[in-house]
């Protein structure tokens, strides 16, 4: 803008910055974006600049710009791959995929939809996940890691909770073959997740359906065995010639 131009004409490297931040404090993530491209683009050598292309990454990411925060993370990776601080550039990247499905009001909207995370598309969560990997693989001592490694462990349950849901999606389209094999798939990928003990379930009800009495048996002892106290079990009884399953469904 001109008048930005006319403003800033004799700011020195710190001055843009400093200005940058305060808009950055204040919030007003457009504006601070814009300071730290003209840093850049006016001093493109230096600290400052190195630090402008960082802060440009996470402002992007505050207001919500998640591909422009990716990438801007992205392009301080590859230009400065042994800086100090490039563990940030991942966590950032981390951080944008993360939230990339819901965004600032994720929590609210999933009490509004009684929806989660990993009823969406998961491929934001599993590039999330691989964009934490890569921080506490390389940066096992990064004071990011820590918050990463939660994070990842929550983004295991979403991603395998997401198989169940293509799984129940199938059990409603009465494709018993594809839902088994997607519980099959979430159950061998994740085993410690707690979606496990659904994709048991669904495993028993699908073989049942498809008269795969074998299957069905072998997957009902898992699920008796390895939760005893599952709501799926929760007043079972028994009944000749009726398959516990269908007084549950």
């Amino acid at each position: 803008m001109p008048e930005q131009k006319e403003e800033t004409k004799d700011w020195s490297a710190q001055k843009f910055y400093t200005e940058a931040k305060e808009k950055l404090s204040d919030g007003n993530y457009s504006a601070a974006i814009a300071l730290f491209e003209s840093l850049e683009a006016r001093f493109p050598y230096g600290r400052f600049a190195q630090q402008a292309q960082l802060e440009t990454a996470y402002a992007y990411y505050k207001d919500q710009e998640q591909a422009s925060a990716i990438a801007a993370a992205d392009r301080f990776i590859k230009l400065h791959p042994n800086h100090a601080n490039v563990d940030y550039a991942y966590y950032l990247k981390g951080l944008a995929n993360f939230n990339d499905n819901w965004g600032i009001m994720s929590y609210v909207m999933q009490g509004v939809l009684k929806q989660d995370m990993s009823e969406r598309d998961s491929k934001a969560s599993r590039e999330s996940f691989e964009h934490f990997r890569i921080l506490v693989t390389r940066y096992p001592d990064s004071k990011y890691a820590p918050d990463a490694r939660q994070r990842m462990a929550h983004l295991i349950n979403v991603v395998a909770m997401s198989e169940i849901y293509v799984a129940r999606y199938y059990m409603k389209r009465k494709a018993y073959i594809a839902a088994a094999n997607r519980a099959q798939f979430a159950l061998r990928e994740y085993p410690t997740t707690p979606a496990t003990e659904e994709a048991l379930f669904i495993m028993v009800k699908a073989y049942d359906l498809l008269g795969l009495d074998d299957l069905r048996d072998d997957a009902e002892r898992v699920l008796q065995q390895n939760f005893p106290d599952s709501s799926h079990l929760a007043g079972y009884h028994p009944i000749e010639d009726v398959s516990w399953w269908k007084r549950l469904w």
